[in-house]
């Protein structure tokens, strides 16, 4: 998404709109880096309640993640902010529909899913 919307931002309005667009998707891939490192590291997974303490810590950093670079991407490389804040959320209304195609077909019991009618 983030190439797509670089490539999109660099014909449409040229180099300032394509790396804001970068920065962006790259504000978005790192946040969501930060929170898999935490939800998902081995000790996370010994206990239902110390997995679910993981995704609250890794929900937490990634919102901390987010701040911290859009403020150090917005004070001192002065991207285009329609660009830069386009493609995060873009990035954002991908990761959504990506995760509702992909639950259905596998949360639903296979006993149920011939009988949805």
């Amino acid at each position: 998404m983030t190439l797509i919307a670089a490539l999109v931002g660099w014909l449409a309005a040229g180099r300032i709109a394509a790396e804001s667009a970068l920065l962006g998707g790259g504000i978005a891939t790192l946040a969501s880096f930060a929170m898999v490192a935490v939800a998902f590291r081995r000790a996370a997974a010994a206990s239902p309640a110390r997995l679910l303490g993981a995704f609250f810590g890794g929900e937490a950093l990634k919102l901390v993640v987010v701040v911290a670079l859009f403020v150090v991407v917005l004070r001192w490389l002065h991207p285009a902010p329609i660009a830069l804040l386009a493609t995060y959320g873009a990035t954002f209304v991908v990761y959504w529909l990506a995760l509702g195609l992909a639950l259905p077909a596998q949360a639903m019991p296979r006993s149920l899913r011939g009988a949805q009618g």
